[in-house]
């Protein structure tokens, strides 16, 4: 019954899900028709709310961006893809490569979400090599399954933001939040870290269960797959430039300032976690593990490949944000609206229930863990500390409804699509399983922890 209802998800994905690029346009279409039903603005409301939220995720996006970057640059060096070679080497069956890229993703997720996105797809990769009659479609899905946990895991942008010094804070939170949250409040928080650990270790049993059977898996030939190869021949230094291109000295220089700047930054400042340090901690580790200038330029350039989604489609959703919160005379908008409706049939206990559901449902419009914030904390904070809820849990409670749609949103399967060749319909059916299955622990959790 289980496998029944599982082809079902996969049937329905399969005719019904766009490109995620045309996903996009809908929900912007979706949410121009809204706006005009439930605010009561014009037309030309709207088209001004988009265009002039069109640009607001920029430095956001560009931020994103170097997270991805720098993630699949790390997880693409010599050392860490023969790490990988050789833990693909362990699964035997294709229920054993199921479970192990579920559990691998997640974990990695959990420590950075971009590291997460893209390990997990290689790891698939190196899988699908060695483990022929594994199903190719849900190897892929699990490894993007992972990203299921990432809002609660250290690289979560919402926990981080408010465990960074900023006079900007109270402006976000329209005063419900005055001084920093560190993050053995959030991310530390007993209940935010059982949470994630119950996904983490029931995930793989999820997906593994999911596995058709033998004589309706969809396999790939492994031979037909292009084979990164991290020992491409080395060019011949011929001029002075090349020699510096290929110089080891170069990259161990630089990769000595960094980790002493790394070294001074948790020494001044604990272990006090943000998008930028995170950023910075791999970017240098993907130039040492890298070894030469020249080989780091070109994984760089491979992995800027994957943020083509990020790019293109940022601005579109900054543009549904842009009227989402754009507000008509009476100062409602469609994000207040439905963040206000949740806040008035919440009491002390459910309100982190009904703050995720309600960032679930935003999350469709604006699938951006900043964007999110932007748009919710103005309205959850206050209304969770009137009710008595703390603040690091009312945030919480965000990020995971930011987290668990993401499995039916495509946007962010774009990097792990890309390098398995697939679309967004191939993996989306299982996806919606991993959905039902999150959003259930999830739910216990905020309810009774």
């Amino acid at each position: 019954m289980f496998k029944k209802f599982t082809n079902g998800c996969v049937n329905l994905v399969q005719n019904y899900l766009p490109d995620a690029f045309i996903f996009a346009i809908f929900l912007t279409i979706l949410t121009f028709i809204l706006g005009m039903i439930f605010t009561g603005q014009t037309p030309l409301d709207m088209i001004v709310h988009w265009g002039d939220g069109f640009w607001n995720l920029l430095a956001f996006s560009m931020q994103m961006a170097l997270v991805l970057v720098t993630g699949h640059t790390l997880a693409s060096s010599p050392p860490v893809k023969k790490g990988l070679r050789k833990m693909a080497s362990i699964p035997k069956t294709p229920t054993q490569a199921i479970f192990a890229v579920s559990f691998v993703s997640a974990l990695a997720c959990w420590i950075n979400w971009g590291f997460g996105l893209v390990i997990g797809a290689l790891y698939a990769m190196e899988i699908v090599k060695q483990v022929r009659d594994v199903d190719y479609r849900l190897l892929i899905a699990s490894a993007y399954s992972g990203f299921l946990v990432w809002h609660g895991g250290i690289s979560a942008s919402i926990p981080l933001t408010l465990a960074t010094s900023t006079a900007d804070l109270a402006g976000m939170t329209a005063g419900a939040v005055t001084e920093v949250i560190p993050t053995t409040q959030t991310i530390f928080a007993p209940f935010n870290l059982i949470i994630s650990f119950a996904i983490i270790f029931t995930l793989p049993l999820i997906n593994r269960a999911m596995h058709p059977d033998k004589d309706q898996a969809v396999t790939i030939n492994a031979d037909i797959l292009k084979n990164n190869n991290d020992d491409d021949e080395e060019v011949i230094n011929e001029t002075p430039a090349d020699k510096l291109e290929n110089s080891r000295i170069i990259s161990l220089i630089t990769g000595i300032f960094g980790i002493i700047y790394i070294v001074y930054y948790f020494s001044t400042n604990g272990f006090d976690l943000n998008l930028d340090i995170l950023n910075f901690i791999f970017l240098i580790l993907g130039m040492i593990f890298h070894q030469t200038p020249r080989r780091f330029i070109k994984a760089v350039g491979e992995a800027v490949k994957g943020s083509a989604g990020i790019i293109l489609q940022f601005p579109f959703y900054s543009g549904i944000m842009g009227m989402m919160v754009g507000a008509n005379p009476e100062g409602a908008s469609l994000a207040s609206l439905i963040s206000e409706w949740f806040v008035s049939v919440s009491t002390v206990r459910t309100f982190p229930l009904f703050s995720f559901l309600s960032a679930g449902i935003v999350n469709f419009f604006v699938p951006s863990g900043g964007g999110q914030w932007a748009v919710q904390a103005p309205i959850m904070m206050p209304a969770g500390k009137e009710l008595g809820v703390s603040a690091a849990k009312t945030a919480m409670s965000i990020a995971w409804g930011d987290a668990w749609t993401n499995m039916i949103q495509p946007f962010w399967a774009l990097p792990a699509l890309g390098i398995a060749g697939l679309g967004a319909r191939d993996i989306m059916g299982f996806c919606i399983i991993d959905l039902l299955w999150g959003g259930l622990l999830i739910m216990l959790g905020l309810l009774f922890l």
